[in-house]
């Protein structure tokens, strides 16, 4: 492909638990009608879940403009002109399906069955399917996407199922390091040394090893203000970037790569909430190293539920 280059804190847990209450009721009602039906009338009523994405504008510019008009913002500057663009359905089209990746127990763990997550078969971008730029967000910027198009960030065991399931293995692509991490100029470098390696590669087929994703974590539970970083595979199993919290809720660089996952998970056969069954002690060691996930709708709401980051810039 071508391209060119105050309100109270206690108010907003409330609501926000209030919302989470509300929106769980209306679920479990709905896969309640659902897992009571017969097994046949089942297997013809559940769907492929996919993501809420509005419509794409007419008048939406594509990721080599993009990356033009905001050359020379600071990476806060730029992360907020992303949130915008994404916000407004400046999406390319392809990212809308999704992709099924089935995790497995362990033998003899006592855990249950297979576990199908639907994930984007890429990471996110802007603009359209024949001109698009990868954009990395912050921790923040991240979970409010993924909220607004009815998913969550993967763990990074969803991350090693995801690159051993995938149909295209790209390379990392590293660049050295130093201040300019977090420039366009930077992610347009990375952006064609990715382009290299993907071209001719149908779109909307599952693809990765090109960007680190950002995860959930219990880690980010004992570490308010943080974000938890993991991949960039090199092959199965060996990920150059391990799990890490060791930079704040705001940094960013050009190898990050926001990957969302649905919030409807199948387990045994039956559709369930994803925040369900990261918190079930039979299920969620099949969906992450670490086991049960510690209040994860906190962590997708980090600015209701944790406190302020203090390394703002790290």
């Amino acid at each position: 492909m071508t391209r060119e280059v105050k309100r109270n804190d206690a108010t907003l847990v409330s609501h926000a638990r209030v919302t989470a209450s509300a929106g769980f009721v209306l679920a479990c009602a709905a896969f309640g009608a659902f897992l009571y039906t017969s097994n046949p009338v089942r297997a013809s009523t559940f769907s492929q879940p996919f993501l809420r994405l509005p419509a794409r504008p007419a008048d939406a510019i594509g990721g080599s403009e993009f990356a033009r008009r905001t050359n020379g913002l600071s990476s806060a500057d730029r992360d907020r002109a992303v949130v915008a663009e994404l916000e407004r359905g400046n999406i390319p089209s392809f990212l809308g399906h999704l992709t099924p990746v089935t995790l497995m127990p362990n033998p003899g763990g006592g855990q249950a069955g297979a576990a199908t997550i639907w994930v984007t078969p890429d990471y996110l971008a802007i603009g359209s399917d024949d001109d698009f730029l990868y954009v990395p967000l912050t921790y923040y910027s991240a979970t409010i996407i993924a909220d607004r198009f009815g998913s969550v960030l993967p763990t990074s065991t969803m991350v090693d199922a995801i690159y051993e399931q995938s149909a295209h293995h790209l390379r990392p692509a590293p660049l050295p390091a130093g201040p300019l991490m977090r420039s366009n100029f930077y992610l347009w470098k990375h952006q064609h040394r990715i382009d290299e390696q993907r071209s001719g590669l149908p779109l909307g087929e599952l693809v990765s090893g090109h960007k680190k994703d950002l995860v959930l974590s219990n880690r980010l539970g004992r570490l308010p203000g943080r974000v938890a970083i993991y991949g960039w595979h090199t092959a199965p199993g060996h990920p150059i970037q391990p799990l890490s919290t060791a930079h704040g809720a705001r940094y960013v660089d050009y190898s990050h790569g926001v990957r969302l996952v649905s919030t409807t998970v199948v387990v045994d056969g039956r559709p369930r909430s994803i925040y369900d069954a990261l918190q079930d002690s039979q299920v969620a060691p099949v969906l992450s190293s670490e086991g049960v996930t510690r209040n994860p709708w906190g962590l997708m709401h980090p600015r209701v539920f944790g406190r302020r980051s203090t390394l703002a810039d790290n």
